[in-house]
């Protein structure tokens, strides 16, 4: 076994002279796999029905001839021209009403039949040629799905979306109830009323918005389904297609039980303080989302993107420090986009493994040092490949409550994002790493589950994360979980849910989140601080986005609201668990970072959560454990000094007293 290590390699942007010095180059920098075709449909298939493989199949036999594995995608991401022509219904509409035009890509409305059915007979083409082809390791199907176009509302998806919620709520009666359609005289007489939440006057109903994310996640799942389908029929290979990391528009709880190993696409930004600790989440749900089993970095940039509106270089040494949090965070596969840099196009700045430069720059020498080194961290001996992860702490994961708590007309503006980094990165601060769940999965595997924001709840998810708590565990329950059913219909009598309720001792009487003045025409203003206080806490402390009116029933105050209305009400509360051994907290703000930190400091502890030895260095050195081996990863500007007994793989040296530069990184196996 290997560790995966390569890119996208779209050799039909060059002449066929440079593809055999490709294959030279792939071998001296360590390549094992090449990512082929994303974005071939037009020269696949110039012509309806007329077909060109002859190119492929010199690219493939020539990758196989220099011992290169193939991850073969689709090429359905982004239509050729003549699609749109011939059928411009193909072509997605926007909200406002506007039909997005060709030359760029991704231009298709994931219900189009004619679209599925065209990329189908491709894929059936690709399958037939292919299949049995003996480079293949991999099939890649289509690319980034929902990337650009998430939401389509043309008169097609309106259709599709009207047979979707038939399937859903069997009578326009369940719709009716399900969306509350009392309210604002919105009563539907049959499905053939319903259109797509299009732009509207105002507020839009939200269980419809709602309904739609998830119909526009299912359809997008759909086109996926229907490649697979052909694959399958007649390969035993192993099917995947890159994810986004945390990606609003589809939700990859559902979509991970679709794909034989989990890929990702991450472009941390270079010039952004948290980018680290971020990418460190996008790294934790991508295990998380395929149980704890390893998954592949599919993209990432060797330097500079070209997309934002100012692409950051990476700092020498840093491709390769992140490329080792990947692999500490589970991952068995390293790979870019792309191979060799483009010469034309959108995406000819973007920085390649190969770049305009040639191979005598920083860019590729830092490739070929990466690769070498992957290629002594593979095999039985080292024992890392397929190897997993230990976790004891977890965080819920919700796709519908992150579409519902951001949605208009909510009490405050919460960004679902920022309210999980803020509890993943105050625990991983502490060495430790964490997986994310769903709310109703099984949770006795670990010590301690901490649910922030989860606004949407099923009974099921409510009963779930109680027992847990009811069971020995660690329960931490955030602001704005359990506000509303799985229809978005508000759970009266006190806000929480029963079984939260009773688990955690407290319930909410009302909100009161921190607000500016409305003064939309001199352009508003930023939301107050929240004053706490509190032992937990460190003493006197602030928070921000929320706050509300806790009523206690039975549990402990450990910290308040300390100014305002809401001088004296619980900020934090804690309850035993009646079983014995377990405790719920509840946090109704979200506290500044150091807060937090010494919040979850108290609470890790008293969960009996053993840390790891202290090698943060004021959180500038990441360190994991996978397989047995310990990562240590120097993410700061000077050099530092760690204390980790072993050998570090890289080197072959010992680590006591080991001495990392910045970006340095060292493999350590124990002794």
């Amino acid at each position: 076994m290997t560790i995966w290590y390569g890119g996208d390699y779209n050799p039909e942007q060059w002449p066929r002279e440079v593809w055999d010095e490709d294959v030279t180059l792939m071998q001296r920098g360590g390549i094992t796999l090449a990512t082929v075709g994303v974005f071939s449909w037009a020269r696949l298939e110039p012509r309806p029905g007329e077909y060109d493989f002859a190119w492929l199949d010199d690219v493939l036999d020539t990758l196989h001839d220099g011992g290169i594995r193939v991850d073969l995608a689709t090429a359905t991401a982004s239509p050729p021209p003549w699609l749109a022509k011939r059928h411009p219904e193909t072509l997605p509409v926007t909200e406002q009403g506007v039909r997005l035009a060709v030359g760029s890509r991704q231009q298709y409305c994931p219900s189009s039949p004619v679209y599925r059915e065209r990329a189908r007979q491709l894929v059936t083409r690709l399958v037939e040629r292919y299949a049995q082809h003996p480079a293949l390791e991999l099939w890649h199907v289509n690319n980034e799905y929902g990337c650009h176009v998430s939401h389509c509302y043309c008169e097609v998806s309106a259709a599709a979306f009207r047979t979707w919620l038939e399937a859903k709520y069997g009578s326009i009666d369940g719709l009716n109830r399900a969306w509350g359609t009392a309210f604002w005289s919105q009563r539907y007489d049959g499905f053939d009323e319903v259109e797509p939440p299009r732009a509207a006057p105002s507020f839009r109903n939200p269980t419809q918005l709602l309904d739609f994310d998830r119909f526009s996640s299912d359809e997008l799942l759909a086109c996926y389904r229907s490649e697979v389908e052909v694959i399958r029929a007649a390969s035993e290979m192993p099917v995947t297609t890159n994810f986004m990391g945390f990606f609003k528009p589809v939700d990859y709880w559902k979509w991970a039980r679709e794909v034989d190993l989990v890929s990702d696409d991450t472009y941390p930004d270079p010039a952004d303080p948290i980018s680290v600790p971020y990418a460190a989440m996008v790294r934790d749900l991508m295990r998380s989302l395929g149980d704890g089993a390893p998954w592949i970095l599919m993209e990432q940039s060797p330097g500079a993107v070209n997309w934002r509106p100012q692409n950051a270089a990476k700092a020498p040494g840093q491709m390769r420090a992140w490329s080792y949090q990947a692999v500490g965070r589970g991952a068995d596969g390293i790979l870019f986009f792309q191979w060799r840099q483009s010469a034309a196009g959108s995406e000819k700045f973007h920085s390649g493994m190969v770049p305009h430069g040639g191979t005598d720059t920083r860019v590729w020498r830092e490739i070929e040092q990466l690769g070498g080194e992957l290629q002594r961290l593979s095999g039985p001996e080292v024992g890392l490949e397929g190897s997993r992860v230990p976790t004891q702490v977890a965080i819920a994961l919700d796709w519908d409550s992150w579409w519902a708590v951001e949605q208009p007309a909510s009490p405050t503006s919460v960004s679902y994002l920022e309210t999980l980094f803020a509890w993943h990165h105050a625990l991983t601060s502490l060495g430790l790493t964490v997986d994310f769940v769903r709310a109703d999965a099984d949770l006795s595997g670990y010590r301690l589950v901490v649910a922030p924001t989860h606004f949407v709840a099923t009974d099921a998810q409510l009963e779930n994360l109680a027992a847990f708590a009811e069971a020995g565990g660690t329960l931490v329950v955030g602001f704005g979980t359990g506000i509303t059913d799985e229809h978005l219909h508000v759970r009266l009598g006190g806000y929480l849910g029963e079984p939260l309720r009773r688990t955690l001792g407290v319930w909410i009487e009302e909100f009161a989140p921190p607000a500016a003045p409305d003064l939309r025409a001199v352009g508003g203003g930023a939301a107050p601080p929240v004053a706490l206080d509190g032992d937990v806490l460190g003493g006197a402390a602030s928070g921000a986005v929320w706050a509300e009116y806790v009523r206690v029933e039975d549990a402990a105050t450990e910290a308040t609201f300390a100014e305002g209305a809401l001088a004296g009400w619980p900020a934090v509360t804690r309850r035993g668990a009646a079983g014995g051994g377990g405790a719920a907290w509840y946090v109704a703000t979200l506290p500044e970072a150091e807060a937090l930190g010494r919040l979850v400091t108290r609470i890790v502890d008293e969960a009996g959560i053993e840390l790891p030895s202290s090698v943060a260095h004021g959180g500038r050195v990441e360190v994991v454990r996978r397989g047995g081996l310990v990562f240590a990863i120097n993410h700061g500007a000077d050099e530092v000094e760690l204390v980790v007994e072993g050998t570090d793989l890289l080197t072959g040296s010992g680590a006591a007293g080991l001495v990392l530069p910045s970006q340095g990184v060292a493999v350590v196996r124990p002794e």
